[in-house]
């Protein structure tokens, strides 16, 4: 069987000390990724990466283009070594990564705009207004319903922000609602409601004014079609052209992550091996739990690197 392969590029919270340092120090083209960032971004975000401090690289307008850079200097390492997807899908933030592996926008363009999100986004609810909860082994429409009488009850916002496998939803908006829907969802049955330590209610209504600004941002770039098929979070389905490219970015930042689509879609298209591009396992998670049958691999560092390149050439 020929083997048709998916990059998946992981997305905020994937984040740590350290990440990107080795493929730095081992491969020229990923130093050379990281110098086009820094230069990008006229601060040393290569120096954020590699040595910290965690809270720094914990900002949002930080975190966003330090992951992006990680995974694309991965991916550029990939390239060299002749390893190259036929498809691609990122989650939330990596959904841009992708796009960059996929020649929809340049690196440099990418790096600037997910700084500009990350902003955005930090900005788009006072502190302390937002929050965001996983509800864990309860079926996504439960949860839905959970959300939908929460925010009757409450008149605030809350949805489904990320529908990340069967068993897994994150829940997004104004805290008193998240912290509603929770408790209606434990009465419903999930075993679990966890609120997430994040700094703001990513992929909900409360989001748009950081859509209306990414909605500019992405209005002064040049943008191609996707040499390869992309999978739209706000959609489930693959992107071929630059139109739909943008406006699937654009609107995924108010709408939900629906990443158990985007695998299936990515299946459906023929992918049987799924690579984890950029820091963590949090991708190769998921995929155990939306189908424990697909095989999966990640590159962060020149171990993972290493037993990756041996999987594909035995």
């Amino acid at each position: 069987m020929s083997i048709k392969i998916a990059f998946l590029f992981p997305g905020q919270g994937s984040q740590a000390v350290g990440m990107g340092r080795e493929l730095a120090e081992r491969f020229p083209v990923a130093a050379q990724t990281f110098a086009e960032a820094d230069e990008a971004l006229g601060f040393p975000l290569s120096r954020l990466c590699f040595e910290g401090p965690e809270d720094g690289l914990r900002l949002t307008e930080n975190t966003q283009p330090a992951i992006m850079t990680v995974s694309v200097a991965a991916a550029r390492v990939l390239a060299e070594q002749g390893i190259a997807p036929a498809l691609a899908a990122g989650h939330s933030l990596g959904e841009w990564s992708a796009h960059v592996t996929a020649g929809t926008f340049s690196f440099t363009d990418a790096v600037r705009s997910v700084k500009a999100r990350g902003r955005a986004m930090q900005l788009a609810v006072p502190a302390g207004q937002g929050a965001m909860a996983a509800i864990l082994s309860l079926d996504p429409t439960l949860v839905a319903e959970a959300c939908q009488e929460a925010a009757a009850e409450t008149g605030l916002t809350v949805q489904a922000a990320n529908l990340n496998s069967p068993g897994q939803t994150v829940i997004s908006g104004a805290l008193a609602a998240v912290e509603k829907a929770s408790a209606l969802a434990k009465a419903k049955g999930a075993r679990r409601a966890v609120m997430l330590p994040v700094s703001a209610p990513f992929h909900c209504a409360l989001m748009q004014p950081a859509q209306e600004e990414i909605a500019r941002v992405l209005a002064a770039l040049t943008l191609a079609d996707p040499r390869i098929p992309v999978a739209a979070n706000v959609t489930g389905g693959l992107v071929t052209t630059a139109a739909a490219a943008s406006d699937a970015l654009i609107h995924q930042v108010t709408g939900a992550v629906k990443w158990v689509d985007c695998v299936n879609a990515l299946k459906q298209a023929g992918a049987n091996l799924f690579i984890e591009v950029g820091p963590g396992k949090v991708l190769c998670g998921l995929l155990r739990q939306i189908d424990s049958e697909l095989k999966s691999l990640n590159v962060e560092d020149a171990a993972s690197l290493e037993k990756t390149l041996a999987e594909l050439r035995s």
